[in-house]
């Protein structure tokens, strides 16, 4: 476990790292991103190597350590994902007029450009369906299941902060980090990973369908 603990944390170090670096030295990027090609290859690929890490560390014991079983109960799944999805929304809501978060992720263009719409619609499936999948394996999977032996509560809270840190944002890390956690919360109440990657497929896509409609 210590040497998967070592792994885990070393991955989610190197992409926050990268991304805070990242934000240094380039700012904020364009409001644009979501119709750049180059922008959707580049997650695609990222995701790609990220998911073969997390097979890696979960090797012999990728069912277990990734939670891929279904939940205990798929009603008090929904519902605690409902109460996941209000919770964050409302504070999305709060905070927006002060930190205008997606606009420093570069989620929030100027509105919908149907000449750009293959790349989009390339964005979306990396936004929507793989970085879910991809981030809920490594961290309401294995990343929780790492730290679970320090205790639920504090499994949950470090899963948030990582998940804030994951993204290399600054004033959108109150909203991620909440939403890492309610995610982590969700797994821990569950035993399964299935009904997050659900939650968090849906709130992307909202997110991004919003975002060029609004």
């Amino acid at each position: 476990m210590g040497a998967r603990l070592g792994g885990w944390a070393a991955i989610i170090g190197a992409i926050a790292a990268l991304g805070y670096a990242s934000r240094i030295s380039g700012g904020r990027p364009e409001r644009d991103v979501i119709y750049q090609w180059d922008v959707a290859i580049g997650n695609l690929v990222q995701y790609g190597v990220i998911l073969g890490f997390v097979v890696g560390l979960s090797l012999g014991r990728s069912r277990q350590l990734l939670a891929l079983r279904r939940p205990r109960s798929w009603r008090r799944a929904a519902l605690i994902a409902a109460g996941v999805l209000v919770s964050v929304y409302a504070l999305g809501i709060a905070l927006d007029p002060l930190l205008h978060a997606g606009r420093e992720q570069g989620l929030t263009p100027p509105g919908w450009d149907p000449d750009r719409a293959p790349a989009f619609a390339v964005n979306f499936v990396a936004i929507a369906a793989v970085a879910p999948v991809v981030e809920e394996l490594l961290f309401r999977g294995l990343g929780f299941s790492l730290l679970q032996r320090f205790g639920q509560t504090i499994a949950i809270l470090a899963i948030g902060v990582a998940f804030g840190l994951w993204h290399g944002l600054v004033f959108a890390f109150p909203l991620l980090a909440a939403f890492g956690a309610g995610l982590a919360y969700l797994r821990s109440r569950t035993d399964s990973v299935y009904p997050g990657i659900l939650v968090h497929a849906a709130f992307n896509a909202l997110a991004l369908t919003v975002a060029v409609t609004t």
